[in-house]
């Protein structure tokens, strides 16, 4: 396990494992990894973007060399169960090397409690007050000294038992200095207070993410990206509102256009639905090049065979 404040120097040989915490049921040291991809010690962290969270895709999305995997719990099925066991896939196939970051179902104390417990990072979206952002943060902390009102789940991680990364303190003080917090901004008025948000609680949110589907949606504005000026002008408001208080910025970066992930210190490149997307040119390609049986042709079969191509 690297030494604190030293993770950078092992990432080019080790990855996320640099940043892994004593027991992979633990969160990464997510809050300094994203703190060292802000100050250019480390490379921007990549992410896959899991939309239809199950074990076996977990598995599978563990061995991709991600940074990490965001679990999206918010928009899919799945219950706590399946989530915790998603995340638990992530972190214990990787070996360390992928952390989950979990985006949870709106603001709920609890499910903001489970996918902590559950060993992952949280991203929170639709955060639009102060008073919003004050209830995400009690629900993501342990103790007042953080803002905090999290339980401390009795047989999760066992105080004077679980191996700790500072020993000097708690083992709740050590999962509140590991676990990452990125909030969602995902409206006009989300923007204007985040401001306030982060004069009050930026020592607790480790990173912002402009969420510019909702926030279009919530402008009467198709699509992901535009050149509207009411859009662009909402754009710089968050931009120039992230600089003024040094918080490193965070979105995705699905299509190869890499300027939409320039100066994002946490970015998802790549994800399971576009995967199944990919195939539709396969199907087509197999329409244009499969033609209509031909009972005539009696010998198909065998040729096939004979090619190895029917299995």
């Amino acid at each position: 396990m690297a030494a604190v404040g030293s993770e950078h120097k092992e990432v080019s040989v080790r990855g996320m494992q640099a940043y892994r915490a004593p027991s992979l049921l633990q969160p990464h040291r997510a809050r300094q990894a994203l703190r060292d991809a802000y100050e250019g010690k480390i490379g921007p962290l990549l992410g896959f973007y899991l939309a239809f969270p199950t074990v076996p895709t977990a598995r599978v999305a563990a061995q991709l060399g991600a940074d990490f995997v965001w679990v999206d719990w918010e928009h899919s099925s799945c219950g706590v169960e399946t989530m915790t066991s998603v995340v638990h896939a992530i972190q214990n196939v990787s070996e360390g090397r992928s952390m989950a970051f979990v985006r949870v179902p709106g603001h709920d104390h609890a499910n903001i409690g489970f996918a902590l417990d559950a060993g992952a990072s949280v991203v929170v979206p639709q955060v639009d007050t102060v008073e919003q952002a004050e209830h995400v943060v009690s629900a993501t902390k342990f103790g007042a000294v953080r803002k905090g009102s999290r339980s401390a789940p009795p047989a999760r991680w066992l105080a004077g038992s679980s191996v700790t990364i500072d020993s000097s303190r708690s083992i709740w003080e050590n999962v509140n200095n590991q676990a990452a917090l990125i909030i969602q901004i995902e409206s006009e008025i989300g923007i204007k207070n985040l401001d306030a948000i982060l004069t009050l609680l930026g020592d607790q949110i480790d990173a912002v993410w402009i969420g510019t589907l909702d926030l279009r949606v919530s402008m009467g504005l198709d699509g992901l990206w535009g050149e509207e000026p009411e859009f662009q002008s909402a754009i710089r408001l968050y931009e120039e509102t992230l600089r003024k208080h040094d918080k490193p910025n965070s979105g995705g970066c699905f299509t190869g256009n890499w300027s939409l992930g320039s100066n994002k210190s946490f970015v998802v490149v790549a994800g399971d639905w576009l995967g199944l997307l990919g195939q539709r040119d396969n199907i087509q390609t197999a329409r244009e090049n499969l033609p209509a049986s031909d009972k005539r042709s009696k010998n198909t079969f065998a040729k096939g065979n004979e090619n190895g191509t029917n299995l």
